[in-house]
């Protein structure tokens, strides 16, 4: 089993988080921001991934610390749950709809963090959080677990359906990304290192 449990502790979060990447969707999320809670149920019902993250950040000032750590936390079990990354598939993409909205997601689990954001919102807000931290969280995801990732919302109009189908998309195509691929026997790569 590809498993990594994690403690982060600063001043300004304290963050536990447990992930198995060969689970089955099971979760236990407490962030404290109801809304972040319900995007990451996302990546874990989707990606098939049993995920417990329990985080106490200082809420008191704003969302961001505890949203980027969470980054940075489940970046960091992300990489260490796949090791060597012998056999995984590496690469993957998915396209997910949500009534009017259609996001795609582009994976290279490559050992090279890349990240491009491209979806427009036209609420500040939705569930209460800031649109701007929505990129910060997957920038820190990103660049944590040494991923390439591309998330794109090709067209939509309700915000709360464009900022969901960007997880569910993200964790369609991470779900792929890191199966085994009984075929493949080493490093995915034909330098033979990622």
């Amino acid at each position: 089993m590809r498993e990594f449990t994690y403690n982060r502790d600063t001043k300004e979060t304290k963050i536990f988080i447990s992930l198995n990447l060969d689970g089955s969707g099971q979760n236990s999320i407490d962030t404290g921001i109801a809304f972040f809670d319900h995007m990451l149920q996302q990546i874990s019902t989707h990606g098939l991934i049993d995920l417990v993250i329990k985080c106490d950040g200082d809420l008191n000032v704003d969302m961001h610390h505890t949203v980027e750590d969470i980054g940075i936390a489940l970046g960091e079990a992300i990489k260490n749950s796949l090791g060597d990354k012998k056999g995984i598939t590496r690469f993957a993409n998915s396209y997910v709809t949500f009534d009017e909205t259609l996001t795609r997601t582009a994976i290279d689990l490559s050992n090279r963090p890349f990240f491009i954001w491209k979806v427009k919102t036209s609420l500040e807000k939705v569930g209460g959080m800031d649109q701007e931290l929505f990129p910060e969280f997957f920038k820190s995801l990103i660049t944590e677990s040494r991923m390439n990732c591309h998330i794109e919302t090709l067209y939509g109009d309700n915000n709360h359906h464009i900022i969901e189908s960007c997880f569910k998309s993200f964790a369609l195509a991470l779900k792929t990304a890191v199966t085994i691929d009984p075929r493949k026997k080493d490093i995915p790569s034909s330098k033979g290192k990622l």
